[in-house]
């Protein structure tokens, strides 16, 4: 979170937030520790008096050249969650990081965390499938990707134990002389839509390609049966 004037906390972890949620209205709600800057300036936030940039950035969850996959970042105006909205938001929360830490929130013995609502005037992200502009009603309507739970998991599967029918994906390239002088293949995206895989040689023979699947799955059972599919096709 980078808010305009204030300085990083020296604080472990700064003042970045503990958890954060998207309301059905687009707002993005933010938790974080009530000792922290963040939160001390919020406080007495009226509407667009308090700017705020959050950024993000997506790591591989293997290991991988070129872990960082994409960045993206928000901004908008922070507010406080006020007193009539502090329990429905603390419960989409709670719905998303089920942890006590947040299930406490607001108790008098409970941990102490500072509510605040990140209001979306501009986004946008740059990632592996490029760079756009998301608007603030675009961003409202978004819907998270099925697979997205459990994408690391099952990266970190398919390339501990389908490291061999992971590498014969390759044969789906109409080349497999050129994918045979990279060194292993490694599963680097999985969504609903395809799995991309990174091949390396040196470090001037990186290279992505994306195996989409015949059509989107919804979830896991889905998946497998497009990933056997995707090895059948490959194997022939």
């Amino acid at each position: 979170m980078a808010i305009p004037g204030i300085e990083v906390a020296d604080e472990p972890g700064g003042y970045g937030p503990a958890a954060r949620a998207v309301t059905p209205d687009g707002d993005v709600l933010l938790l974080v520790s009530g000792h922290s800057a963040a939160a001390r300036a919020a406080a007495y936030a009226q509407d667009d008096e308090l700017t705020c940039v959050m950024e993000i950035t997506d790591v591989a969850p293997v290991s991988v050249p070129h872990r960082i996959r994409g960045r993206a970042w928000v901004a908008g105006w922070l507010t406080p969650v006020r007193d009539e909205e502090r329990a429905a938001c603390a419960m989409l929360l709670a719905e998303q990081h089920p942890v006590s830490e947040i299930l406490s929130l607001g108790t008098a013995d409970g941990p102490s965390w500072t509510l605040l609502r990140l209001e979306v005037g501009e986004a946008g992200v740059d990632d592996l499938w490029g760079v756009e502009d998301v608007e603030p009603d675009a961003f409202a309507a978004a819907v998270a990707d099925p697979l997205a739970p459990h994408e690391a998991e099952l990266l970190q599967h398919l390339h501990a134990a389908h490291s061999d029918q992971v590498r014969g994906l390759c044969g789906l390239l109409g080349d497999r002389a050129v994918c045979g002088s990279h060194g292993r293949p490694v599963p680097v995206a999985l969504d609903r839509f395809g799995l991309r895989v990174r091949f390396t040689g040196s470090a001037q023979q990186v290279f992505d390609a994306r195996f989409d699947f015949p059509e989107p799955v919804a979830d896991i059972a889905e998946l497998r049966r497009a990933m056997h599919l995707l090895f059948e096709a490959a194997a022939e």
